[in-house]
């Protein structure tokens, strides 16, 4: 049997070839990362709901208006109609990917809309909430990733609402459904970042879009963030599926704009006193007795 001896000159340069063999396959090579973003540029939503154009073959598409109540988006505030088109989106309901319930509650919402009982349907961050996922997608303000060797964070610039996504293949042992859920990312192609989200809280103020429609805490998110070759956009191809709400999955398409600014003090801060939705949802404290 023959025997190798190496000397500890030798021993050094194998164990430096192994040093430098083990992170290669531990780590991605440097420019197979994406440039999300930082400090100091952002991306601006191009539009206030998702696209209806989701990729070929990826089925079913975003919530859509209803036909009945024909909506033109670029007309805004001052009533319900304006030179007879509707100021606000009224969703179709009898689409058949809907859970009767969450049709239901829809309806709900389109139906005081219709009568004028609300002029706006209600969204989370108009009460200075984070919209959830996929909904604080949809959110007009400009959006920062800040990105870590171990997490990735999405900044939105009002009120400094932050997503956490850990850069792991394991959601948490113990997941809790809170606005954000439990998220996990890799990055894929040099070009695009892949992000799971799990654990995203349900209830009458958490939404998928702005039409409000509901979801459950089964809710499950896979989010794909791709950059465009000349890094001008930002496009994101968002599978959602609830089983407890909807007949199958939806894909939803959004596409946001590079912005050179920094990002700035935003403070979103609630006035108790207003309640413009008529939500009563932080009712003025009223004595049972006179206290004179």
């Amino acid at each position: 049997m023959r025997r190798q001896f190496f000397t500890g000159a030798g021993l050094t340069a194998i164990a430096a070839i192994a040093s430098v063999a083990y992170a290669w396959a531990a780590a991605p090579a440097k420019d197979s990362i994406p440039e999300l973003g930082g400090r100091e540029f952002a991306w601006n939503v191009n539009f206030w709901d998702y696209q209806l154009d989701p990729p070929p073959g990826a089925g079913h598409g975003p919530m859509k208006t209803d036909p009945a109540y024909p909506y033109n988006s670029q007309i805004q505030n001052g009533g319900l109609y304006r030179d007879g088109e509707l100021t606000v989106s009224i969703m179709n309901t009898k689409d058949p990917i809907l859970k009767p319930w969450a049709a239901k509650q829809i309806q709900e919402t389109n139906d005081e809309l219709l009568s004028g009982k609300r002029k706006l349907p209600f969204n989370a961050q108009s009460r200075c909430w984070p919209g959830g996922v996929p909904g604080q997608l949809l959110f007009l303000e400009p959006l920062y990733f800040i990105q870590t060797p171990k997490q990735v964070l999405m900044l939105w610039q009002r009120n400094s609402f932050v997503r956490h996504i850990a850069l792991t293949d394991k959601h948490s042992a113990n997941v809790k459904p809170s606005w954000f859920g439990d998220s996990i990312g890799h990055y894929e192609d040099g070009d695009t970042f892949v992000v799971d989200t799990i654990g995203l809280a349900g209830g009458k103020n958490h939404f998928i879009d702005n039409f409000r429609t509901p979801h459950t805490d089964k809710l499950h998110v896979v989010e794909r963030f791709t950059i465009s070759p000349d890094a001008k956009s930002l496009t994101v191809i968002v599978t959602v599926e609830d089983p407890d709400t909807f007949n199958g999955p939806l894909t939803l398409k959004n596409i946001w704009r590079r912005n050179n600014v920094a990002i700035e003090e935003s403070v979103c801060a609630e006035d108790g006193g207003k309640d413009v939705f008529n939500y009563n949802l932080h009712p003025i404290p009223v004595a049972d007795k006179p206290d004179f």
